[in-house]
C-alpha cells in the first residue's frame, strides 16, 4: 500500500493484512519508514471495527537491527522477508521481533528448493512468489499451482502458506482451490499503476476468494 485511502478500502473489505514495502526491498512501491507510518495509520487497530488489520512490513536484505527498529516504529505484526534468508537468519529476526516472520520463496519453475523444509520448520508462514530476475515481487507472474500442490504436500502443516505471484480477480479462485493457502497476497493484480489500487478490482478479488472457499 502507498495510499491511506486504499488501506481504508482494504479494511472495509475485511482484508486480514495490509502491507507496506520498505526501502530495503526496492522497487516502485517502496516507502520510507515515516511515509509508511502515515499510510498504516489508516488501518484500524486490532479489536476495532471487527478484527482490524494486521500490519505487514516487506523487507529486502536488511540487517536484523534495521528490521527490528522499523518493526517497532511501525507497530508491525508481520515482517515479510525477500532475498536469501536461511533458517538461522530467520531465527535471528525472531530474536528482535515478537511478531510473525514470513520469508519468501521465489520459484522459477514450481519446484521447491532444498532449503524449503528447514524454512517451513522455523517460519510462521512461507510466501510463495514467482522468480523474475532483478525483481523481488509485484511482477504479475503466476506460479504453476497444480504442480506446486504436489511439491508442497510433504511440508504443509508446519508453517502456513501465503500465496503470491500474479494473483488477480479472474484467477485467484482457481489458485485457492488448487493450493488452499491460508493467505493470498495481491498487489499488481488489483492496481491501475504501481501502488495505485483499483477499488473495484479489490472488491472483485475479495469476492472471488470468498466464492472459492
Amino acid at each position: 500500500m502507498m495510499r491511506g485511502e486504499d488501506v481504508r478500502v482494504a479494511s472495509a473489505l475485511r482484508a486480514a493484512y495490509v502491507g507496506v514495502i520498505l526501502t530495503s526491498a526496492g522497487g516502485p512501491r517502496t516507502l520510507a519508514v515515516d511515509r509508511a507510518a502515515a499510510v498504516l495509520a489508516e488501518a484500524p487497530r486490532l479489536g476495532e471495527l471487527g478484527e482490524g488489520l494486521r500490519k505487514v512490513g516487506v523487507f529486502g536484505r536488511a540487517s536484523t537491527s534495521e528490521i527490528g527498529a522499523a518493526a517497532q516504529a511501525l507497530g508491525l505484526d508481520v515482517v515479510q522477508l525477500h532475498g536469501e534468508w536461511d533458517a538461522n537468519a530467520i531465527s535471528e529476526v525472531k530474536s528482535v521481533f515478537s511478531g510473525e516472520v514470513w520469508p519468501v520463496l521465489r520459484l522459477a519453475d514450481g519446484t521447491l528448493p532444498p532449503t524449503a523444509p528447514a524454512l517451513f520448520e522455523v517460519a510462521d508462514a512461507i510466501v510463495l512468489d514467482a522468480y523474475v530476475p532483478g525483481k523481488l515481487g509485484g511482477t504479475g507472474v503466476t506460479l504453476p499451482w497444480r504442480r506446486l500442490a504436489d511439491e508442497l504436500a510433504p511440508v504443509r502443516g508446519r508453517a502456513r502458506l501465503v500465496l503470491a505471484g500474479g494473483l488477480r480477480p479472474d484467477n485467484v479462485g482457481e489458485a485457492n482451490r488448487l493450493l488452499r493457502p491460508e493467505v493470498v497476497d495481491v498487489s499488481s493484480g488489483v492496481e491501475t499503476a504501481p501502488g495505485i489500487k483499483d477499488h473495484a478490482r479489490m472488491r472483485a478479488f475479495r469476492d472471488a476468494v470468498r466464492e472459492s472457499e
